[in-house]
Order: C-alpha cells, then sequence, then structure tokens
C-alpha cells in the first residue's frame, strides 16, 4: 500500500471540489471520509475498506472512480424520496 500522507493527497485532489479525508483504523482497514468543506456535510463515509491493492495511484483513481459512482447514485436515490 501507499502510504496514508500519499494516499490522503491523491484522494483529496481526485475528490475536488469536495474534501477527503483518509485514515487508518487500529486493524489495518482505513476509513473514509468524503465531505462538502464549506458545510461539513459528509456526502460518504466508510468505515473499514481494505487497503489491499492500493498500490498505485491507477489502483486509488479507479477506486475514486466508484466511490465518486456511489455518491452520484446515493444523492439521486435522496431526489427520488421526496
Amino acid at each position: 500500500m501507499i502510504s496514508i500522507i500519499e494516499l490522503n493527497r491523491i484522494m483529496a485532489v481526485g475528490f475536488l471540489p469536495l474534501a477527503c479525508d483518509c485514515s487508518l483504523n487500529s486493524d489495518g482497514s482505513l476509513r473514509i471520509s468524503v465531505f462538502e468543506p464549506a458545510s461539513g456535510r459528509v456526502d460518504l463515509l466508510l468505515t473499514r475498506v481494505s487497503p489491499q491493492g492500493l498500490d498505485s495511484i491507477r489502483s486509488i483513481s479507479n477506486l475514486i472512480g466508484e466511490l465518486r459512482t456511489e455518491i452520484k447514485a446515493g444523492r439521486r436515490g435522496f431526489a427520488a424520496v421526496g
């Protein structure tokens, strides 16, 4: 796995204009939070993401793409409820 500092940097750039924070849990899994920086609104919170396979910029970029899709799907889902 890439260092947590480098992972944070790549994830932060990949989610702009949203903010992203990645931290390492005591069990070695990742906690990923994607949020709107001005309001603090959390768009996505994942508490136990396996870092296995996150060993290149490409694999991290693929993860960012998947998470962006999840965020968009969630927004559509909430819009359809009302």
